[in-house]
């Protein structure tokens, strides 16, 4: 009898070890904010965090990949507001929306591609590297867009984003078929088991013959094509296009990142995880909206959140 009790409590114990710090963390905001003002738990404001989290979720998947790799896109919130400049001054050129979407996703893929070419290539840092381009990719949205707002857009941009499909608002849909593509691509597919082995051991993967190179560019092009398409949402959300409508989000993207769990080492990610991380920022930022917290102190407390995430995740491993 007492041996069972022993057992029980040890797989007790383990259950709770398995649980991420981001799962602690996002109960614990959800708790406090359905205390502190209680249209928080309402169907209309869930249902507004997921719209406002569908933009971060696509461009923290590929994040996942990438910092899977050992890797970092510094550039990606940049390029975000780049290729939406593009789409949008297409749109305003020629009012054709699939041509504007296709040059939106061909911008994304080709800094993409030039991301992962410097940095695979040249063997430069991929902090460098991206660092550099997001300086490029703001410098070039402003002066596509001569530093002001595109406006002359049309409203055919603005149903993809305010769009609802059987009472759901389209958004969601772009952020579950973006979840889907990625957990196909790691889970499914020798890409996957390559994005692993990249990050995790990268020589027994050279000594099998397979073209490690061409791989590492290819996670960086996904990052840039899910940016293209990221963009398409933003410019759908503001119908029209900003030189600086994304600038930052690349901070949101790391921190949801981090907090879901994946390691800047040995290749250790999880997309599930990724997608609690995205939940969880939306989750923050929206409950302090509500209680009418500051822009500038949302920031210190995402940063906050990551800090605390990886304590709970520390002091668990080491109980």
């Amino acid at each position: 009898m007492r041996d069972t009790t022993l057992n029980t409590d040890l797989s007790i114990s383990d259950v709770f070890k398995r649980i991420p710090g981001v799962a602690l963390m996002l109960f614990v905001c959800v708790i406090t904010f359905a205390i502190l003002n209680k249209d928080f738990i309402s169907l209309a404001n869930i249902t507004n965090i997921g719209v406002q989290s569908a933009i971060l979720l696509m461009i923290s998947l590929p994040m996942t990949l990438v910092i899977m790799t050992e890797g970092i896109d510094m550039s990606i919130g940049a390029l975000v507001t780049f290729c939406s400049v593009i789409g949008a001054y297409f749109l305003a050129q020629t009012h054709h929306l699939p041509f504007a979407i296709f040059m939106a996703v061909m911008v994304g893929l080709i800094i993409g591609v030039t991301n992962g070419a410097i940095i695979v290539y040249l063997k430069m840092p991929p902090f460098v590297v991206t660092l550099g381009m997001l300086g490029i990719c703001q410098s070039l949205a402003l002066i596509v867009s001569d530093g002001q707002t595109i406006s002359d857009v049309g409203e055919s941009i603005g149903a993809i984003y305010h769009g609802h499909l059987l009472g759901v608002p389209l958004p969601i849909y772009f952020a579950i078929g973006s979840y889907a593509i990625s957990h196909v691509l790691l889970y499914h597919t020798r890409f996957g088991t390559y994005v692993y082995a990249i990050g995790g051991n990268r020589e027994s993967l050279k000594l099998a013959g397979v073209r490690v190179n061409l791989h590492h560019v290819a996670v960086y092009a996904f990052s840039g094509v899910m940016a293209g398409l990221a963009s398409v949402l933003l410019t759908s959300r503001m119908n029209s296009g900003h030189p600086t409508a994304a600038i930052g989000m690349e901070f949101d993207a790391i921190a949801a990142v981090i907090v879901g769990g994946t390691s800047f080492e040995k290749g250790n990610g999880w997309l599930f995880g990724t997608f609690l991380g995205v939940i969880t920022v939306g989750v923050l930022r929206n409950g302090l909206n509500l209680i009418g917290v500051q822009s500038s102190i949302q920031v210190a407390s995402i940063g906050l959140l990551v800090l605390v995430a990886l304590l709970l995740d520390s002091f668990k491993s080491k109980a």
